[in-house]
């Protein structure tokens, strides 16, 4: 329909269904993964699960040059995929996963666990929703080709899986406040470049983009483990699944807020919005790092890879899958210990 009919009101409300639906396809898949899933198979499952989400993200950007973005072509082809993508469930005589339990949203616990994690993964889904929903927006304002767009959005996501492991290992090591707010800093560094320079050379602009989106999509999974580092074992689903409803809605507001920015002040101005949830991030865990001492390193949760928020609907299902196999490497390595 989004092809069919070009009207803001009407994209509005297919929007709303799109995102809808995918949450709910994704939740089914991840449900089904997660029965399937042995304790031995959990960690090469949910490791090709990111990987096939990853190339199928960067092939549907690369795919933008290819047609004129102003015909329905583009639209057509995304259906005829769902389609496709839809034929081996149909035909699968498998049973159906159990039903999916729901995630109930406590502010106040999730508050008195982590105030940095709680204020932060909503900043973050300000500027995540910003950006992921208006960086091609912005591409298109500054004067980027079809192209130098779809590699722009592309190499984000490249960047992000790249810088995920070295920010784990570093937040592992020291105070996970600190690496939120160094990597808050560097984000809103870079926003503030591309905010107040106009760059309009395309290389200088992807430049700045890529280093914005490495840094800024790795602090999601840095908050939701500092979350888990004060929570009990038993909780971990439920604290990342609050803290995940938290994150929906920064990311309902991010480009809410967005946009009329950007229609009156410019496209580079998406990036001012980034820049303050950045900056406010960095402000508040430095804050909160004199408040309350950080776990030992023995005693914290394990970082857990995340795919970037921009790049998959993550979901309570993935990171049960996620946190089963985090489970699953600590009982390894008590068993060897002992």
């Amino acid at each position: 329909m989004s092809g069919i009919v070009i009207d803001p009101v009407w994209w509005v409300i297919l929007r709303a269904v799109t995102g809808f639906s995918t949450a709910g396809t994704s939740m089914i898949i991840e449900s089904w993964l997660n029965e399937r899933a042995t304790n031995e198979s959990r960690g090469a499952i949910f490791s090709l699960y990111i990987a096939i989400t990853l190339i199928g993200v960067v092939a549907g950007q690369m795919m933008i040059p290819l047609e004129d973005v102003r015909t329905p072509v583009l639209f057509m082809i995304c259906g005829i995929f769902y389609c496709i993508a839809m034929l081996p469930t149909l035909l699968s005589t498998a049973a159906s996963p159990q039903p999916l339990k729901a995630v109930k949203l406590d502010l106040k616990a999730l508050y008195r666990n982590s105030p940095v994690s709680c204020l932060g993964i909503l900043l973050v889904g300000i500027a995540n929703g910003a950006y992921g929903t208006l960086g091609a927006v912005f591409g298109a304002g500054a004067g980027l080709s079809d192209t130098s767009i779809a590699i722009m959005m592309s190499s984000t996501i490249f960047a992000c899986a790249v810088m995920q492991l070295p920010a784990g290992r570093l937040s592992d090591r020291i105070d996970r406040r600190y690496v939120l707010a160094a990597m808050s800093a560097v984000a809103a560094f870079a926003g503030l470049m591309l905010a107040v320079l106009h760059p309009s050379s395309p290389v200088f602009i992807i430049s700045l983009v890529v280093l914005y989106g490495a840094v800024a999509n790795t602090l999601y999974p840095i908050a939701v483990a500092h979350a888990n580092d004060f929570a009990a074992p038993e909780d971990f689903v439920k604290v990342s699944g609050g803290l995940l409803l938290l994150y929906g809605i920064g990311t309902i507001i991010g480009p809410t807020l967005s946009g009329p920015v950007m229609s009156s002040i410019g496209p580079y101005s998406l990036f001012f919005v980034t820049a303050i949830a950045h900056v406010l991030i960095t402000s508040y865990s430095i804050f909160r790092s004199r408040m309350r001492a950080a776990k030992p390193a023995g005693d914290r949760d394990a970082y857990t890879t995340m795919p970037s928020a921009n790049a998959q609907m993550i979901t309570p299902e993935s990171m049960s899958l996620a946190r089963s196999e985090t489970s699953k490497k600590d009982d390894i390595t008590v068993n060897y210990g002992t």
